[in-house]
């Protein structure tokens, strides 16, 4: 018996180790792949995605694990449990992002619209890309003076556009709290795959770099 009771606490605490580790799983790989259609979408340019790393599986050491010859009622009922929940609940966390919900779309068709506006000025080298996922006035001497107005118009609307895609796609997987790892997946994906040679982008301490 005094062996019995901490078997059963340790499966009872490795039930709910498990869970919690399922359902806080931040996909991503997903997310890189969602980038990089949102991207494709935006921009009209082919994307090649990312390969998707499959989740890995818990494999409980058995090193000094007790051995049992007829479990209890106890230990069957957890295992029971363990392999009717953990499947499904991993089947719901499987790497997906959801970026097709009627305000995403709304959002990504703004921002194709205006994506050929902003276009001369990522050419140019007037606007670029930062390294927190939004895009910058970084250098209005290129841009004329009649136009200004203008470039600083279509750079704070795009930003607007780009704060709520990544609050939507959080908002739509139904996990807010992975707001902040959405928007830097994707600025490290609009550097990568948005940014066309001779296009300016923000290095992580800030500079600015061509591409």
């Amino acid at each position: 018996m005094r062996r019995v009771l901490p078997f059963n606490l340790a499966l009872a605490s490795m039930f709910l180790a498990a869970c919690v580790t399922i359902n806080v799983y931040f996909p991503a790989a997903a997310a890189e792949k969602a980038a990089d259609r949102v991207i494709e979408n935006v921009t009209g340019a082919g994307t090649t995605a990312a390969p998707t790393t499959p989740p890995q599986s818990f494999v409980p050491a058995e090193t000094g694990a007790p051995q049992f010859t007829e479990p209890n009622a106890l230990v069957v009922a957890l295992s029971t449990v363990l392999n009717a929940v953990i499947p499904a609940a991993q089947a719901q966390a499987a790497p997906n992002i959801d970026i097709d919900t009627p305000p995403s779309n709304a959002i990504q068709a703004s921002m194709k619209a205006r994506f050929e506006q902003l276009r001369p000025y990522f050419v140019s080298g007037a606007v670029g890309f930062t390294n927190n996922g939004l895009i910058e006035l970084r250098d209005a001497s290129v841009v004329p003076l009649a136009e200004r107005a203008t470039a600083k118009r279509l750079v704070a609307e795009d930003n607007t556009d780009r704060d709520a895609l990544y609050a939507e796609i959080a908002r739509a997987n139904n996990h807010p709290e992975w707001e902040d790892d959405i928007r830097k997946t994707f600025a490290r994906r609009w550097i990568e795959r948005g940014a066309q040679p001779g296009w300016y982008f923000q290095t992580a301490d800030g500079a600015w770099q061509q591409k």
